[in-house]
């Protein structure tokens, strides 16, 4: 199955009413960013065990390991998991600027150092977390 079908799937499988809330991000996601690289990650290591929530990627970027080597992967995340969504803004090397920036005006949202976690749509001002979704395509260079 190709990475859009994994998509479709991954969103349909998901319960109401997080699975239209999921797709609301997805397209908006591509609406920012039309023609950018998708991926889809199972959450499974290359054993086969769980290790994490599944998630969307989007946009490609050179990311570097803590022991110096580098590999392809996306620059946006978006995930769903029991309490809600994440969004993961990746390459921003300032690990308060997310927070500092957009957390006070985001609305009922934890952000870290580069995920912006959420229990539902209503709960943040959906025009400031496009903004943050903006500017981590835009601060990172796309492969």
């Amino acid at each position: 199955m190709n990475v859009k079908g994994e998509i479709q799937n991954y969103i349909a499988s998901l319960p109401e009413p997080k699975r239209g809330e999921m797709q609301e991000l997805h397209d908006t996601i591509l609406r920012i960013k039309p023609k950018c690289k998708l991926w889809f990650l199972d959450g499974r290591n290359d054993a086969g065990k769980v290790v994490s929530n599944p998630n969307i990627g989007y946009g490609s970027r050179d990311h570097k390991y803590a022991d110096g080597t580098t590999n392809e992967f996306y620059q946006i995340g978006l995930s769903g998991n029991k309490t809600g969504i994440s969004v993961y803004i990746l390459g921003i090397e300032d690990k308060k600027y997310l927070a500092d920036t957009y957390g006070k005006t985001l609305g009922k949202a934890t952000v870290t150092g580069y995920c912006i976690r959420f229990r539902k749509l209503d709960d943040i001002n959906l025009e400031v977390l496009e903004a943050a979704i903006l500017l981590g395509f835009e601060n990172s260079h796309e492969k």
